[in-house]
């Protein structure tokens, strides 16, 4: 290809489907592969951008299918652009908070993340775009609305005839006029953890031979961040990081940190011979499970336990002035901030809406019961992050998982707490499922030995901002304290996925240690009376519980 320093113009048309979603863009690989296609959303994100001539970006991904191909456009164009810098980790690899870590710690512009997070991937997988903002953070609707407006005119975008450039070692580049610095992606963030954990105390119990762990990378991006930590600075034996090698389609597996995901690794901490600690990550490397011998730890419950043990980890004590957690997620953490005193405050789903309670000092923890947990150390959920966290935990009181979590039931009592999905739902049908649900009479209504006592679609007002967003999901609260939510996610490529979460509080230490699908069920059985979702779907039941 013929070198130039001159922006090619390039005339296109718009497509009718880049909407970002709560993460950005979303799609299927083929889609994404189409001509112009991510051409023309990063060109809106450019003419969406105030100012970003002459400034420094942030590029990175998964290295999921498409990831290389995706950075060597993204570069070209952001050089055609006007962009002076671009810091890309090697091979184009940064886990997501690595983004938004290198973002904050050089005062770059911002960054485009590459990454359908815990979506499969490979040729017939997913793929995905999003543009973070100056605070690291994933951009505000604001923006993502402009960006949506900008995609349904574009005529042009801008790009250069360059070959692609060599990603493969670290150091300075040229394209164009635009600097680019191929940096270490995973360096900056393991400097970021040793500031925040007591890493001497963590060394310590990965090094006693009675305590056993593994730490599931899922063939993901977090597979040499966790060696480089776990086992290279803290001294965790050789092995205890699995499936390590990032995979443009993850080794065929679901890149997803759950349950049924990760099936081998739970299956690995059961039993009297089971691990003591299991945790694995996602995709990108924003969401976490973490496991005891024989036991799960809820999302939910682990941003309360976080929380609540703020004081023994170095980078918290002694600042923690709110928690903040998505809609969905259980009240756990609604319970420790009100016993600590400090503010408690819901939003809608989505890591950006967490962004303008993190900048303003509002709150030092947040999490979203999809397996997102994070701080203040970057303005997106951190799996290996969150691993960290416990680990601290656990070093510091010399409890087990399953040990820590009856102790803190028996102080703020246990929320029961589980999510079913039904996916691939017909698009118009998840529609009018959720229409009914809004407009159904229910206040007032008893089901069972319970009546309803709110009824509504949630609607959230920014307290830093006062932006308002409505239509985040149907919440149906009962007099005894139980909730049931319905929610269409955002994250999905094909179809609709309505998620519907479950909620039982239960104050009796004596009564918190049953199986949560059993003390649920009749909430299951009241929410598929609600929704009508069998009659409605044909289903009988949902496609994953957790």
């Amino acid at each position: 290809m013929h070198e130039s320093r001159v922006p090619t113009v390039i005339s296109t048309t718009p497509f009718d489907d880049q909407k970002p979603g709560t993460s950005g863009l979303r799609k299927s690989v083929p889609a994404f592969r189409q001509p112009r296609y991510l051409e023309n959303f990063v060109q809106s994100v450019f003419d969406s951008l105030p100012d970003a001539r002459g400034r420094t970006l942030v590029v990175g991904g998964d290295g999921r299918f498409f990831n290389a191909e995706a950075i060597q456009i993204i570069l070209r164009m952001a050089a055609a652009n006007g962009v002076a810098r671009v810091l890309v980790g090697r091979d184009g690899l940064l886990s997501t908070p690595a983004v938004s870590h290198l973002i904050r710690k050089t005062g770059a512009y911002g960054g485009f993340v590459l990454s359908a997070s815990h979506n499969p991937g490979g040729p017939d997988g997913d793929f995905g775009i999003k543009y973070n903002i100056a605070n690291g953070g994933p951009a505000p609707e604001s923006l993502t609305d402009a960006v949506f407006a900008a995609s349904k005119r574009i005529a042009r975008y801008l790009t250069l005839e360059t070959p692609d450039l060599d990603l493969s070692t670290l150091g300075p580049r040229t394209l164009g006029e635009m600097a680019v610095e191929v940096v270490d992606p995973v360096a900056d963030y393991a400097a970021l953890m040793e500031t925040l954990f007591d890493f001497a105390a963590i060394s310590a119990l990965l090094k006693r031979p009675d305590f056993r762990m593994r730490f599931d990378a899922m063939h993901a991006i977090t597979g040499p961040y966790a060696k480089a930590i776990l086992e290279d600075r803290l001294g965790a034996p050789k092995g205890t990081v699995v499936n390590a090698t990032p995979l443009p389609d993850f080794g065929g597996h679901h890149p997803d940190p759950n349950l049924v995901h990760a099936a081998e690794l739970v299956e690995a901490t059961r039993g009297p011979k089971g691990l003591d600690f299991g945790a694995a990550s996602d995709g990108d490397g924003d969401r976490n499970m973490i496991l005891g011998r024989d036991c799960f730890v809820t999302p939910s419950d682990s941003l309360a336990l976080i929380a609540a043990h703020a004081e023994l980890v170095p980078g918290y004590a002694g600042r923690l002035s709110g928690v903040a957690r998505s809609m969905p997620t259980s009240r756990a953490a609604d319970r420790v901030a009100a016993k600590l005193g400090v503010g408690a405050y819901e939003t809608p789903t989505g890591w950006k809406f967490f962004g303008n309670l993190l900048d303003a000092g509002k709150v030092v923890f947040c999490g979203e019961e999809s397996f997102g947990t994070g701080s203040d150390h970057v303005r997106e959920k951190d799996g290996l992050w969150a691993v960290l966290y416990w680990l601290n935990i656990l070093a510091k009181t010399g409890k087990s998982v399953a040990e820590l979590l009856a102790a803190h039931w028996a102080e703020y009592g246990r929320d029961y707490y589980s999510r079913h999905d039904y996916e691939g739902l017909d698009t118009a049908q998840a529609n009018a499922l959720m229409a009914d649900l809004r407009a159904a009479k229910l206040a007032g209504r008893r089901f069972g030995h319970r009546a309803v006592t709110l009824h509504d679609d949630f609607a959230y007002t920014d307290p830093v901002n006062g932006e308002r967003t409505a239509g985040q999901g149907v919440r149906i609260g009962f007099d005894d304290g139980a909730r049931i939510v319905f929610r269409l996610s955002g994250t999905g490529t094909s179809g609709a996925t309505l998620r519907i979460y479950l909620e039982h509080y239960e104050a009796d230490p004596a009564r918190q240690h049953a199986e949560t699908q059993a003390v649920l069920a009749d909430l299951i059985a009241t929410a598929k009376a609600l929704s009508g979702i069998e009659d409605r779907t044909g289903r009988a039941a949902p496609d994953v519980v957790t």
